[in-house]
Parts: C-alpha cells; structure tokens; sequence
C-alpha cells in the first residue's frame, strides 16, 4: 500500500465540491514560480503536441508563444475552467471520489499538476491514469511550492518536509510500473520557510518532478 489511511486523511473532511464551488480567480503563486513554471513548460513540452492539465483552473501557464494541438482542462470549479483561454475542451470532476479520467488510452503527449497534487487522497489511482493516457515517451510534470488549503492537503503532505514531499511525488511515479526514474527540478530560496509563511520575503520555492512513459507500447 503507497499510503496509509491516516496518511489520505483531510483536516476538512467535508465534500470537496462545495469547498471549490466559489472561484477563486488567484494563482496561488508568486511570480517568480510562474517564471520558473513557464519556462520549464517552454524547455519541455513541444508545439503542436496533445496537452491534459489536470487539477487547472483560470490560467494554465504555459508560453504564450506555444501553440498546441489539443489542450484538455480538468479542475473542480467550471467558471473557473472556462475563463482559461488556453483549454480547447475541459471537464469538472472530484478525482477523490472517482479517479478514472474519461480520456483515451495513449491520447496526450504531456499531463501537468500545477500546485494541486498535495489533495490527492489516492494518488496510486491518478498516477496510474496518468500512464494510462500518456503517449509512449510522453512527459508528466508535477509542480508544487510550500502553499496548500492546509484543511484539504491529506496528512501525508501536510506533515511532511519539503524535501519529504518531493520524495513523496517519487513515491507515486515509481508506484507505476514503465515510468522513468523521477527527474526532479528545485529552487529554494534562502529565506527559512517560516519567515516566508509570514510574508517577510524570499519567494516561493519551486518544485517539479518529471516522469516519463517508457517508450514503449
């Protein structure tokens, strides 16, 4: 078992619809994130290639000089999707109580996680999603930085270090057999967490971890 029941537990155990119903038309993340997020995406993905942003809502991200084939939107709060100019297509669903995407085997070059992968309460069941709609040699990124919904992070993210939580992140590629070893990427800024947590500076620290689909059928 990846993670023990206390370890998927919520502060807020209430329905996670109702908590998301009202937008929140935010990044969540400073602009030196968002930097370091699109500029990742611009040395990763490739133009005219299949995109599924999973756990998105307003904003996406991505280069702006970027086109893409398909831009597939997944998220919890529809305003929120619809106001995302880069999504060709979304669709709003709780991945807590139904972890089976409505998508294609094999149909994306790339799936993202943009600072949302820490409410996963069966993450097991999404990462093996994720291979699943994943193109033999596709790409997934999951991106993430100190911030959360404190009540809705499950306790195994909550309870953790940083550096805890990215070996988490590999914890869940490597529960899928065909992903690569986990490739991570980092910036940490040199102010200590607790003075950053009470707005005095330093910028959030970034994280992503890469995994890729063996090339292979």
């Amino acid at each position: 078992m990846l993670l023990r029941p206390d370890q998927r537990h919520k502060l807020d155990s209430s329905d996670d619809q109702q908590f998301y119903d009202d937008p929140r038309f935010v990044t969540h993340v400073d602009e030196g994130f968002i930097q370091r997020l699109t500029d990742l995406y611009r040395n990763s993905l490739s133009p005219n290639t299949r995109i599924f942003d999973m756990m998105s809502s307003w904003v996406s991200h991505l280069p702006d000089e970027m086109e893409f084939e398909h831009v597939e939107g997944h998220g919890m709060n529809e305003a929120e999707l619809a106001k995302n100019p880069r999504l060709d297509h979304y669709f709003v669903q709780n991945l807590n109580e139904n972890p089976k995407f409505p998508l294609n085997d094999q149909s994306f070059d790339a799936v993202l996680n943009t600072v949302s992968i820490q409410y996963l309460q069966y993450p097991e069941a999404i990462f093996a999603e994720i291979y699943r709609v994943l193109k033999p040699g596709g790409i997934a990124i999951a991106s993430f930085s100190n911030r959360m919904f404190y009540q809705k992070a499950i306790a195994a993210w909550r309870d953790n270090t940083e550096a805890g939580r990215v070996e988490l992140v590999k914890t869940y590629f490597n529960s899928v057999p065909g992903f690569s070893e986990p490739k991570v990427i980092q910036h940490q800024s040199q102010v200590p967490s607790f003075m950053q947590m009470l707005g005095m500076g330093g910028g959030d620290p970034f994280y992503a971890v890469i995994g890729t689909r063996a090339n292979t059928q």
